[in-house]
């Protein structure tokens, strides 16, 4: 026969791990969501500097004469 003390102990020990699957659960939601959201805003910004006719790289310039960060040549 299992005492009243030990079925409140593992009333308390499911309530815990059904919490602990609710927040693991809710994370993996939240994960999936903040992806879907960075693609699109990434996918839009591609569409806006495309519009615009530029692309993320920087351009570059081959008669760039000016000197290095070091001072350099």
């Amino acid at each position: 026969m299992v005492s009243h003390i030990e079925q409140q102990i593992q009333a308390r020990i499911a309530r815990v791990r059904a919490e602990e699957e609710r927040k693991r659960q809710q994370r993996e939601e939240l994960a999936a969501a903040r992806t879907a959201g960075l693609a699109k805003r990434h996918v839009a910004k591609l569409r806006a500097l495309a519009e615009k006719g530029r692309s993320l790289a920087p351009p570059i310039d081959l008669n760039n004469e000016s000197l290095a960060a070091s001072g350099a040549l």
